[in-house]
Order: structure tokens, then C-alpha cells, then sequence
């Protein structure tokens, strides 16, 4: 009972449920390993008595927790309304030149009682329904101090002082307008007859202009773009990068860098561009797969003449603001990538002395390697550059939300933000999914967590600056697995996925950070909720208008008839798709070759013949869905106007948003990615190619009759775009 308690105190579960009647303990050493990653021994009974009588004194006196989170408009969290009559209270704001508010006094009497009724949150869980929160008028001694992330000091008479982290939050995040529809696409693979061998930011500005202008369309959802782990090879996966607060500079379009046309030896750039031309045409008319390092290797040689050109001196002086805006966080990124260079890109096989980012052997390489330091900051001020750009060519296309970008679940081990952040990740533990009906063996992703006790102690410093990072010139955010917002399911090293165990973060917190930094952007967040979800989870996201994700077929009463759900039963606060970049393309479904494919690769776990019946039988129900709705006017045997239906479905949900997958628009039968693979299938490394497998660039794709038969399907129902924008004063340049 003691560690079980102990690990309730520190949100460590010790059993977990992976079907609504089945509960199934977690091994006592997943425990004790899990609980020594959070700085609590726990190996032997007078190891846990220590750390529960040490969890007791500290909780015993404190009125506060670590972070208390006030949202705006709704009543004050219990931990204030029940503070002593006569307690001060002062707030220490967020920006170090806002003036504090004068202090508060809860006077004799003044405590009220906490509102509970349908927006209650569940203090244990930190979640919240969906209903309305009861509106409430604060106490009168309390003067709500401005959206931020602030340092709250309660004097309460006769106590010692006591401090928290105050989240002071809007109550939802922007929202999109009625209805729009969009592209989802993974960048790498959209070639243009411009790219260097793959997708860039300069293929993404000109899709959303395209796509914005001529279809109507209203956002364009991309991969994530994080920096990827310096070295040879590269792992392809845009969800295994070294960073996720800092960009790949590999997605840069070289020649819309300004000092592209003022370089020295022109003659070596036209040589690049010409080494590049001939990987595009291997990927393009060759059947060569994109490579991604060979790309790297001759932007990295463009950028090394580009950067020796001197900037003017306002581009100077916009570097350095540039700089002093992204602060230690940068110099530690460009610091890692040079020592990368040197020694590596895992950062525990480095010298001792250097895997301290503080230790004076760091300071001495960081002044050896000065030049390539700078060379790496320039980088991230070029990509951050052409980032706003494509942002700012879905807005001028009359895009209302424009480009959505996407944040991974977590980082690689060894890349730079574990080495800069080294107190803020478990070490020793991997975040993946526990065994279910789907996979008994579990999932180990290899990415590191981070601490939910150090998030809170650094008042969510690193996951703010991600936030602020990856908002800057988004018009949306999708979150990976936006469960672990809540929850992640925690592997020991060593250990198989069988035996991890789930560890709570402190939910109401990382969705306050959430909902206020979404504010400050004017930017919409849409989760990615697919798959098996705690209870709860998905009405706290609706409660503070996080989008959901829904994508068709999965859309099955699976508590009574298992039957597709009609489009009026679907929720509306979604981004409904058919299909995303880990399953199978839409005309691959339809048609079946999703199955053969993953029996040509020894995936199958059942006999080809039971596998192509289960599939037909799933396929054949929602075609006669569509049938039934008169969505298939062409019949089921048309591969193309089925494709055409599915989309028509969707735009009778009444889904806030509708994602088309840009290589379904031309029949793409591939997929990008196919779980349970690493070198027997191409991951990440397939250009967008037609339905005989052919790869097309996107001015091709702009000229495909097939994509334009499709999008006619989505115009009819658009309204006009509406310009969406945050509060006065709010939204970021």
C-alpha cells in the first residue's frame, strides 16, 4: 500500500485498463524505476516511508499547489476561495518590465465557497465536462491580474509566505470559422520544379497560394518541420527530431534567401542548383526514393557560400533582434548542432566535460566554435524567414486559418533539446502505448519524457517556448497524440512496452499554458485524439475548444451496432478526414491494396483470404452508406468517384474543418508511412506519385483534372473566407 500511495502522490499509475472490464497491474520494479526517474527512491520499504513522510510534511502545510490555473470569465479553483480571511496576496507578472498589481486581501468572511455543477474540475484528474462552466462573479477582494504565466505569494496571517505559479488563461482558443476545407500533406514529398530533391517552404507558400486563391481552400496542414538529428543517415521520421522548438533548415528554398543573388561565386551555386536538379530528376523519372541527406548535403554547401555574404545593415540589425527574441534557447540549439559536428550527433558519447551544457569545457568549445555557431543561428533566422513567409501567402490567398503545423509527441534521446533541457526529461524512460487488443506486444516510440514535476517547478518554461516557437507563424496547430497532454504511457530502458506504466501530468496546467499561448497567436489547435483515449480527455479539449480529429473510417457506433455513423452523428468540433500520413490512402482502401501491400511484407498476423474479407466486408458497408446518402451517383465500382463520395461525406458532417489528403487527389496509392516498418518499406522518403505509382510535382498537380474533379466536390459548400484574427494587441507579428 505505501508505494502504491506514493505513487498516486507523484502520478505514477500502478495498474491501467486497456478494455473497459479488464484491469491489469503494473510490475512493482516498473514502479520503483519510474518514481526514480521523478527524484523519489523508492527501492526499499524505509526508501518509501522516507519519501511518504516527506510528501506528507510538504503537503500537509501548504495552501497552494504548484500551479494554480485561473481561467478567464469562470470562478476562482478552490485553492483560492478557501484561503484564510486576512491572507495577501501578490502577483509577480509575467514580462519583467509589466508593473505588479497592487497586492490582495481576502478580508474577515471573504472566503467563498468553490462552484462545482457541470464545468467542475476534477481535481485528481484534472479534467473537466464539456458542459458550460456556471459563470460566477469573483469575490470582491479579487482583481484579476492580466493573461499570463505569473508568480502568485500568499501571506496568510501567522504562516510562512507560500508561492505557486498562477496561469491566468483565456477560457477557450480561437476558433475556425463555420466551415473550410484544406490539403493535408507531408512536405518532403510534394517536389516542385523548383526543389532541391524534396518538398521545401517555398513549394508550401505556393501551394497555399494555389490552393487558397484558385480551390477556395482555407488552411494547409503539414509534417512537422522540427530539426531533424544531425548525421548520416538521417532518420527520415519528421517525429524523431533532435528539436522540436527550432526548424530543419533542410526545408529552406536557397534561392529566396536575400543574399542569394549577391554571392561571390555565383558559378558554385549554379553547379549546386544543377547537383539538385538531377536528384529531383531521380525522384521524379528515375524511381529513386527522396534522400534526404544528399539534399542536406548540398544546401549545406549553398548556405556555407550564402552566409559568408555580409548583410546589409538592416538585415543585420533584424539578426539581431532575431537573437536577442530567441535568447539562450537558441545559442544552445546552434551550440549542440556545432558540437554535432564535431563529435557526433549523440550527445552521451561526447567528453564528459561537454555534456554539460553549463560546464566550463561547454564555454571554451562554445568560444572554438564560434563561427559555426552563428552559422547554425543564421540558419534558424533564414528558415523562421521563409516560415512567416508561407504563413503570410496563406493569408494574402484569403486562406482564414493558413498553415497548420504540427508538433510531435516528443524528441530523440541523444538530439539537442535533451541536452539543453537535460532536468526537464525522465532519463532512463521511453514514452510509447501499452499493450491492447490492436497490439499485445505495446508500442516503445524511443523518445524520452519530459518530468511533469519539473515542468511545474520551471512554471512550464520549456513547453511555453515550444508553444510560442511553433505558434509564431501557424495558423493552427495540430498536436500529436494530444492524450499525453494528460497522460503518457512511460517504458523503463530495458524494459519491454508490457512493462511500462502511465504517468499523469498536471492536465489543467498544460491545457491553460495551451489555450493562452493559442490566444496570444490567434491560432486554432486541433488534437489529435485517435485511438484509445482516458475518459474525460475529449471533453476537457472540447471544454476549451481544442478540435478533435475524425477520421472515417473509424467512425463506427462501436458501443452498440459497430455500423458506420451517419454524417449528422458525427461531432463538430473536428478536423474530419479520410485518411492521415500513417494509413493507407483513400483509393488504397477502397480498392484493397493496402491489405496485399502489407502481405508482400509479412505484416499480416491472419491468412491473406480472412484479412481481404474483413476489409471488403468494412469497405462494402460504407460504400452502401454512401449509396444509401446518394453520394455515389457513379456506382461502387468507380475507384475515383468513390474517392469523390468519401469527400462528400464529409461535407455533410458537421465537422469545423475537412482535411483532403493531397495524394488522394490524384489517386496515390501509397502510403507515406506504414507502422511496424523500418527498412522494408520507404517511410517518409515517397514522393506524391498518380495512381499508376508515376510521382507528380506540384505544377502538375495544379493541372490535374482528377484533383479538380475532386475539389469540385468541396467549393459548392464554402462560404466566403472570413478573416480570423486575436484580440486587439494580441496577435504576434
Amino acid at each position: 500500500m505505501g508505494l502504491s500511495r506514493l505513487a498516486a502522490l507523484h502520478g505514477v499509475a500502478t495498474s491501467f485498463s486497456p478494455s473497459a472490464d479488464v484491469t491489469v497491474p503494473v510490475p512493482e520494479a516498473t514502479v520503483v524505476a519510474v518514481l526514480a526517474a521523478l527524484g523519489v527512491p523508492a527501492a526499499t520499504p524505509e526508501a518509501v516511508a522516507a519519501a511518504l513522510a516527506a510528501a506528507d510534511s510538504a503537503a500537509g502545510s501548504r495552501l497552494l499547489p504548484a500551479t494554480l490555473v485561473v481561467w478567464a470569465g469562470e470562478p476562482l479553483p478552490p485553492a483560492l476561495t478557501a484561503l484564510p480571511s486576512g491572507t495577501e496576496l501578490m502577483v509577480r507578472p509575467e514580462g519583467p518590465a509589466d508593473a505588479p498589481p497592487p497586492p490582495m486581501r481576502v478580508p474577515a468572511g471573504g472566503r467563498v465557497p468553490a462552484v462545482s455543477g457541470p464545468g467542475e474540475v476534477r481535481a485528481a484528474e484534472g479534467l473537466a465536462t464539456a458542459a458550460a462552466v456556471p459563470a460566477a462573479a469573483p469575490p470582491g477582494w479579487w482583481s484579476e491580474p492580466p493573461l499570463g504565466v505569473h508568480r502568485l505569494t500568499v501571506l496568510p496571517p501567522g504562516a510562512p509566505a507560500e508561492t505557486c505559479t498562477l496561469v491566468i488563461a483565456p477560457a477557450r482558443v480561437p476558433q475556425p470559422p463555420e466551415r473550410s476545407h484544406g490539403f493535408l500533406v507531408q512536405l518532403y514529398s510534394l517536389l516542385s520544379a523548383r526543389s532541391w530533391g524534396m518538398g521545401d517552404l517555398g513549394d508550401l507558400a505556393d501551394l497555399a497560394s494555389w490552393s487558397g486563391r484558385s480551390l477556395g481552400a482555407g488552411f494547409v496542414q503539414v509534417n512537422p518541420l522540427h530539426a531533424a538529428v544531425l548525421g548520416t543517415p538521417t532518420d527520415p521520421s519528421p517525429y524523431r527530431p533532435s528539436s522540436r522548438r527550432f526548424p530543419d533548415p533542410v526545408h529552406l528554398r536557397i534561392e529566396s534567401v536575400p543574399e542569394y543573388g549577391h554571392a561571390p561565386d555565383p558559378a558554385a551555386l549554379d553547379e549546386l542548383r544543377r547537383r539538385a536538379a538531377e536528384l529531383s530528376d531521380a525522384v521524379l523519372n528515375k524511381g529513386a526514393l527522396i534522400d534526404r541527406d544528399a539534399v542536406w548535403a548540398l544546401k549545406r554547401k549553398a548556405l556555407d557560400i550564402l552566409v559568408g555574404v555580409p548583410l546589409t545593415p538592416g538585415r543585420r540589425a533584424a539578426y539581431c533582434d532575431f537573437l536577442a527574441e530567441q535568447g539562450q534557447a537558441l545559442e544552445d540549439h546552434a551550440l549542440w548542432c556545432a558540437l554535432a559536428e564535431v563529435h557526433g550527433s549523440d550527445w552521451h558519447t561526447w567528453p564528459a566535460g561537454l555534456r554539460d551544457p553549463r560546464s566550463k569545457e561547454t564555454a571554451r568549445a562554445r568560444a572554438a566554435l564560434l563561427d559555426r555557431v552563428d552559422f547554425h543561428c543564421r540558419l534558424a533566422w533564414l528558415t523562421d524567414a521563409q516560415l512567416a513567409a508561407a504563413q503570410r501567402a496563406a493569408e494574402d490567398a484569403g486562406m482564414a486559418v493558413g498553415i497548420v503545423h504540427d508538433l510531435a509527441v516528443g524528441v530523440h534521446p541523444g538530439g539537442a533539446d535533451t541536452w539543453a533541457q537535460q532536468d526537464a526529461f525522465a532519463h532512463g524512460m521511453s514514452v510509447g502505448a501499452p499493450p491492447d487488443a490492436f497490439n499485445a506486444r505495446g508500442q516503445d516510440w524511443g523518445l524520452p519524457p519530459w518530468r511533469p514535476d519539473a515542468l511545474a517547478a520551471s512554471g512550464y518554461a520549456p513547453y511555453r517556448g515550444l508553444l510560442r516557437g511553433l505558434l509564431a507563424h501557424a495558423g493552427a496547430l495540430r498536436i500529436d497524440h494530444v492524450m499525453g497532454l494528460f497522460r503518457l504511457w512511460w517504458v523503463p530502458e530495458g524494459r519491454p512496452p508490457t512493462e511500462g506504466t502511465y504517468v499523469s501530468h498536471d492536465a489543467e496546467a498544460m491545457l491553460a499554458v495551451l489555450v493562452l499561448e493559442a490566444h496570444r497567436a490567434g491560432a486554432v489547435v486541433i488534437g489529435e485524439d485517435l485511438g484509445t483515449v482516458e475518459p474525460g480527455v475529449r471533453e476537457a479539449l472540447a471544454l476549451r475548444g481544442v478540435l478533435g480529429t475524425s477520421v472515417l473510417w473509424f467512425e463506427r457506433d462501436w458501443s452498440g451496432t459497430g455500423r458506420p455513423l451517419a454524417p449528422e452523428e458525427w461531432r463538430e468540433d473536428c478536423l474530419a478526414t479520410a485518411t492521415t500520413h500513417d494509413l493507407p490512402s483513400t483509393a488504397a482502401r477502397l480498392t484493397g491494396d493496402h491489405v496485399t501491400l502489407r502481405h508482400r511484407l509479412g505484416l499480416l498476423t491472419r491468412p491473406l483470404d480472412e484479412e481481404r474479407t474483413e476489409d471488403g466486408t468494412d469497405t462494402a458497408e460504407w460504400l452502401g452508406l454512401l449509396s444509401r446518402l446518394g453520394l455515389l451517383p457513379e456506382g461502387g465500382n468507380d475507384e475515383e468517384a468513390a474517392v469523390r463520395a468519401v469527400h462528400r461525406f464529409l461535407l455533410r458532417t458537421p465537422a469545423r474543418m475537412a482535411g483532403v489528403w493531397l495524394p488522394d487527389t490524384i489517386g496515390d496509392r501509397r502510403p507515406q508511412n506504414l507502422p511496424g516498418t523500418w527498412d522494408q518499406y520507404p517511410n517518409w522518403r515517397l514522393p506524391i506519385a498518380d495512381a499508376e505509382g508515376h510521382p507528380v510535382t506540384l505544377e502538375e498537380l495544379a493541372a490535374s483534372p482528377r484533383l479538380h474533379r475532386l475539389m469540385e466536390v468541396l467549393r459548392p459548400r464554402q462560404d466566403p473566407p472570413r478573416t480570423r484574427t486575436a484580440p486587439p494587441g494580441e496577435r504576434r507579428s
